[in-house]
């Protein structure tokens, strides 16, 4: 028996001539398992893709609310990146709950060591849907500077883009100021999510360097039952990509799932509901 350290995991491709659409999950857990990991898990295992999960925290929470954040040491965070990327691999990595300064520290230098190359999308979870909020203020300003550098895609809401641009709202703003203004932070591109703003239509903006903004216009569905879209959202559009889907593409198909998933959400909890994730899943024959 040796101590050998496995190859890195760029030198670990799927085995088997399995399909791409690793994606490594880095956030924090949800008990009621509407949103975070469980969340995440689902989405990727719904669309084909094969989820893996580094946990920053866990936390107590159902429909009505969050109860309380138990914190994971940033040492064992970057334990559980590195036991998943030098053994299995991953072609993405999506970001959700970080919640800390030291967690957000140790996930940006454990990526940038670990694994330079793999798309990152950067979802900033700052509350919770009943109003909790799950990034501590001091954290907001280390996620700007180390991680909106790296990522491939942002996927801020309403209020996340006003927390990143220093400001108190930005529902007044048109999306599409709002977005270039996210981009000139340092992500590749952009995804502003318009689920906070107001009317029945509701408008995604995806900008990306270089390339005229494009928006996505849907009816707004009319459903307490959204606990867990923004998580699920990036964890869709992270798979697309790790699937090999072009950005385009993957931000389409992400939002006809989530789109969906609400639509048949199960009608659990008495507060704000969770999705439906296993839409696209065949129900048994006789189940």
């Amino acid at each position: 028996m040796t101590n050998e350290r496995p190859a890195p995991a760029e030198t670990n491709p799927p085995r088997g001539g399995a399909a791409r659409g690793r994606v490594l999950i880095i956030a924090g857990s949800d008990s009621g398992g509407g949103a975070g990991i469980q969340a995440d898990i689902k989405t990727v295992t719904a669309l084909g893709g094969y989820a893996m999960t580094a946990i920053t925290a866990l936390t107590a929470q159902n429909t009505l609310g969050v109860f309380g954040i138990l914190d994971i040491s940033p040492d064992f965070v970057a334990r559980q990146i590195r036991a998943v990327l030098d053994d299995i691999g991953a072609d993405c990595i999506k970001l959700g709950m970080l919640h800390r300064p030291e967690i957000i520290e140790t996930v940006a230098a454990t990526l940038a060591e670990a694994a330079p190359d793999v798309p990152v999308v950067v979802d900033p979870v700052m509350v919770a849907k009943g109003g909790q909020s799950l990034l501590a203020n001091a954290a907001v300003a280390s996620l700007r500077r180390l991680l909106l550098p790296v990522a491939a895609v942002l996927t801020p809401n309403l209020p996340e883009a006003a927390a990143l641009l220093d400001e108190i709202d930005a529902t007044e703003q048109p999306p599409e100021e709002l977005a270039a203004r996210l981009l000139a932070l340092g992500p590749a591109a952009v995804l502003l999510k318009g689920g906070h703003g107001e009317g029945p239509v509701l408008v995604d903006v995806l900008a990306e360097r270089d390339q005229p903004a494009e928006r996505y216009e849907s009816r707004r569905i009319a459903s307490r039952h959204t606990h867990g879209t923004g998580c699920t959202l990036a964890s869709a559009l992270a798979c697309g990509l790790a699937q090999g889907l072009p950005l385009r593409t993957a931000v389409i198909r992400a939002r006809a799932y989530v789109r969906a998933a609400i639509e048949a959400a199960p009608g659990f909890g008495g507060g704000h509901g969770p999705l439906a994730h296993g839409h696209t899943v065949r129900p048994f024959p006789g189940g």
